[in-house]
This record gives C-alpha cells, structure tokens and sequence, in this order.
C-alpha cells in the first residue's frame, strides 16, 4: 500500500520498482512495534531489525532491545 501511495497517478512498472526501492521507516501492522521497513537502490533487504523472544511455558514473550543489522 505504501508503494502505491508513493506512485501517485504513474503505476507504471517502471515507477513502481522505482518507489519500492525508496521505502524509508515504513511500520507495516504484520510487523513488531518499532520494527520498520527500509530499502534503497543498494540495499533490497528491507527487514534489517528483530526483537529477541522466549518461550515461558505457555507464550513467547519478548525481551531487551531490537537488534539492528546495519
């Protein structure tokens, strides 16, 4: 959705690939809280951050801080 709104009225293929390869901090509602997507004409990964869980017996629960993979 967000490459969409970032192509505007030109959702040609060529503008498409364009705005898909400039996400800059997108928060998607499938990810973490705080966890954001990025991509850039040298970089296509676009999930660089995770958060650390465990399983307590009956529910993985999160802990510390995300980690980034710069």
């Amino acid at each position: 959705m967000q490459v969409l709104k970032q192509a505007g009225k030109d959702l040609s293929r060529q503008n498409i690939i364009r705005q898909a390869t400039y996400l800059r901090d997108v928060e998607l509602p499938m990810l973490l809280p705080g966890i954001k997507v990025n991509t850039s004409p040298t970089d296509y990964y676009p999930v660089q951050q995770l958060q650390l869980v465990r399983f307590d017996g009956r529910r993985w629960v999160r802990f510390g801080d995300l980690v980034y993979d710069e």
